[in-house]
């Protein structure tokens, strides 16, 4: 069973349809060890993709504030092999980055073969704040979903695995999480009156994130719905959906590894008969 809703391409999306409270049916405690094999099978797979030096991953997080980004990289990536996978997150554009195309600082982050990248927050920003804010025509950003599906179409016919991942969660669960930080002195460092303020733009995000997500959400660089009111259930969901879609290629893996150790086993071989 997917406990994240993947998307079909072309379908229009309402996130109405996706309840952020969802679990599976499943409680917390019987979800623990579950998510628990998923993270040690993740970390094998990644050592797999690293050796083989085949394909690259790119995993998108989009969600509101509040949703948990932060939260599932530090329980799903945090346990991976930082030599092989990193985050890049993506604040207001500098200078520099405005002298350019909306999509040249993002590709610059995009993974190298056998790396895993994790974009916090995206190149969906473009098509998300601005397009809320007014930062840009509408026939610029609108533009830009057709620029993104072309995009990612190039990261996947390089060998990338792009999976994307918006984390679902209600507007009553935002105000609560919002008001817990306040209490908490180890998140000050996360308060922005700009949460707030966001907030009075609820209706509008959520009409370009519906949006967005129809016009961009294809076979080759899908968007999952993760009901993401219940931390642990986010955190599940993400890690089961990537497991998933790299264990297909853990027997393509296995063969060219073992097909490399053969011919440094013959290598070895020759060198110590050289030596005999």
């Amino acid at each position: 069973m997917s406990y994240a809703h993947r998307l079909i391409g072309g379908q229009p999306v309402s996130l109405s349809d996706y309840d952020p409270q969802g679990d599976g049916g499943l409680k917390k405690d019987a979800a623990a060890p579950i998510f628990e094999r998923h993270i040690a099978e993740l970390q094998e797979l990644q050592e797999l993709l690293y050796a083989s030096n085949h394909l690259s991953v790119l995993i998108v997080l989009q969600g509101r504030d509040t949703s948990g980004k932060d939260g599932t990289i530090r329980h799903i990536f945090g346990p991976l092999n930082s030599q092989s996978c990193r985050v890049a997150s993506f604040k207001v554009p500098s200078h520099k980055e405005l002298a350019h195309d909306f999509l040249w600082r993002v590709h610059a982050e995009t993974p190298a073969r056998g790396q895993i990248t994790v974009f916090n927050r995206s190149h969906y920003e473009d098509v998300l704040v601005v397009r809320v804010h007014g930062l840009a025509p509408e026939p610029v950003w609108r533009a830009r979903y057709r620029h993104i599906n072309e995009f990612e179409r190039l990261l996947a016919e390089s060998r990338t695995l792009v999976l994307k991942f918006y984390l679902h969660i209600s507007r009553d669960e935002q105000m609560e999480r919002l008001l817990k930080r306040e209490q908490d002195p180890t998140k000050y460092w996360k308060l922005s009156a700009g949460d707030w303020k966001e907030r009075e733009h609820w209706d509008a995000y959520t009409a370009a994130y519906e949006e967005a997500l129809t016009q961009c959400s294809t076979d080759y660089a899908p968007w999952h719905v993760v009901p993401a009111n219940k931390k642990w259930f986010r955190n599940l969901a993400i890690a089961e959906t990537i497991v998933e879609a790299l264990r297909p290629y853990k027997a393509q893996w296995m063969s060219e590894l073992e097909e490399t150790g053969a011919r440094a086993l013959q290598e070895i071989k020759e060198f110590r008969d050289k030596k005999a």
